[in-house]
């Protein structure tokens, strides 16, 4: 009985977003209800425990998360304002007219670069709106945008996500890096050949474009591995993006694809110059340049702006830990900065800025009340030990099978937290204690671990969270949208939790 209700918040989300149709702002409240009924009356959670939960919940949504998804989206908006973007469309869409080329060069190679810098839904809403804006279906520009993300998000910003997870393991980063690599490397090729199959709408679209998703794909994975091994997670994510880039452009140059039916039909764009593009695109050089000096990778500036920081104990219940708030060591902080001073070099009046940001916080609303309601459910799940049930039941139910589980264990975690750093911090000591309970050498404790990060990235699929992000950022929050793209994903979703679980498992015989 308390499996069920521990579960309850998980099946009305999959029943209200794919059967009853909701959209995910209205859903993901019901669920964070029916989490704050169960946590009480079935888990004896004390009330002023549960609403301290409800709060660290909120806090965390706040700050970091709705603030790096703002100053994303106002970074895409101000571009678009000024222009910028349309530069920056112009020379992508030099590269090649056809979009299935642009939705590798866009989503999978520009977008992991997001991931790798900030993390936190930039992935998904920057290239979807870039992807709408030159005319691709909205819809399946979110989809191809959701699959993509699969192969970066283990690595998030700046490596976060394995970093935090190490340090909960007191493992080697560069070892759990190098594994979360490992697993992700199968399917991370296949990537680029299922997003071209659904922006073309099948089979068929993949016929001309086979080099170019080759190069995509095996790049992407090689470098990521290389990296991993050799200097740890923190910058795989951005050199697997690189590589991608680079291959996906080579690929086209020698290999161009010939069907001219997925050819794009727009007005001739008038010549770029050096000027032009230098001003475009300044907005993400200078976030590139300073989410890298103010990381963990420069120690000096990372160490002195990370006291600018205030820690509140905000949960009052047994494994409660103050909440720090890093009021200028956080992406959102560092993108918001180099927005606007990129704005003023573009010599943008602050008044229209701020009126920019004014409507791309109008239009976040939706988004605003999913990503709290769906933080908050996680957190009261986490500490109510809703969670934990989950888990310990399927680890009774599989003993020494359970590592062909430990990845599903992971995307439920994606599931409903959206964010594989929340995913590793919610289910990682969870992941490590089964590995021991089933006698799990070192190596094995690590690969199953790796799996909870590699099991979140496909859990992010069908996350409201990602997919309320990257509707938000289309401009379609509540019509219909969220359970369309559930729909879409969860087709990945299935098979690659499967396999990933399949991978896991005989791989453990194999360390």
């Amino acid at each position: 009985m308390l499996l069920f209700f521990a579960i309850l918040p998980i099946i009305w989300l999959i029943v209200a977003l794919s059967g009853l149709k909701m959209a995910a702002w209205k859903a993901c409240p019901v669920a964070l209800l029916l989490s704050l009924l169960a946590s009480v009356m079935y888990f004896g959670m004390p009330i002023d425990y549960m609403a301290s939960a409800v709060l660290e919940g909120t806090a965390l949504a706040c700050w970091p998360i709705l603030l790096i998804i703002t100053a994303t989206i106002y970074t895409y908006h101000l571009s678009v304002y000024t222009g910028g973007m349309e530069i920056i469309k112009a020379m992508l869409t030099s590269v090649s007219s056809d979009y299935r080329v642009l939705i590798l060069l866009i989503a999978f190679g520009f977008g992991g670069f997001l991931e790798g810098m900030a993390g936190f839904g930039t992935a998904v809403a920057i290239p979807a709106s870039m992807l709408a804006g030159m005319g691709i279906n909205p819809v399946s520009a979110v989809a191809v945008c959701l699959v993509a993300n699969f192969v970066p998000s283990a690595y998030g910003s700046i490596g976060i996500p394995l970093v935090t997870l190490s340090g909960i393991m007191g493992t080697d980063s560069a070892q759990l890096a190098t594994y979360v690599a490992l697993q992700i490397s199968f399917l991370g090729v296949f990537c680029p050949f299922l997003m071209v199959g659904i922006a073309g709408g099948g089979l068929q679209a993949i016929k001309d474009m086979v080099p170019v998703c080759i190069a995509a794909g095996l790049s992407y994975v090689m470098a990521q591995l290389v990296v991993s091994y050799y200097m740890g997670p923190e910058l795989a994510g951005v050199a697997g993006a690189l590589a991608t880039m680079s291959a996906i452009i080579g690929a086209v140059k020698y290999f161009p694809p010939k069907d001219t039916s997925y050819v794009l039909q727009r007005e001739l764009v008038p010549q770029v110059s050096q000027i032009q593009a230098f001003m475009a695109w300044l907005p993400f050089i200078l976030i590139f340049i300073l989410l890298l000096l103010t990381s963990k990778l420069v120690p000096t500036i990372y160490d002195s702006i990370s006291q600018i920081r205030t820690s509140v104990l905000i949960y009052k219940g047994e494994g409660g830990a103050p909440y720090t708030f890093h009021w200028v060591a956080t992406p959102g902080m560092v993108i918001f900065f180099a927005t606007f001073v990129s704005g003023f070099i573009k010599r943008t009046p602050l008044g229209d800025m701020l009126v920019v940001l004014r409507k791309t916080m109008v239009s976040l609303r939706p988004t605003f009340i999913t990503i709290i309601s769906i933080i908050a459910t996680a957190k009261v799940m986490g500490y109510s030990g809703m969670t934990t049930t989950i888990a310990d039941h399927t680890v009774a139910a599989t003993g020494l099978m359970y590592p062909a589980i430990a990845a599903f264990i992971g995307s439920v975690g994606g599931f409903i937290t959206g964010s594989a750093t929340s995913t590793c911090i919610l289910l990682g000591k969870l992941q490590m204690d089964a590995a021991l309970a089933i006698g799990a050498p070192l190596n094995t404790q690590i690969w199953i671990a790796a799996a909870n990060a590699t099991g979140a990235c496909a859990g992010k699929l069908i996350a409201p969270q990602s997919i309320a992000i990257g509707v938000a950022a289309i401009g379609v929050s509540g019509k219909g949208s969220e359970s369309q793209l559930l729909g879409m994903t969860m087709k990945v979703y299935l098979p690659f939790i499967m396999l990933l679980g399949l991978m896991v498992y005989f791989g453990t015989s194999m360390l």
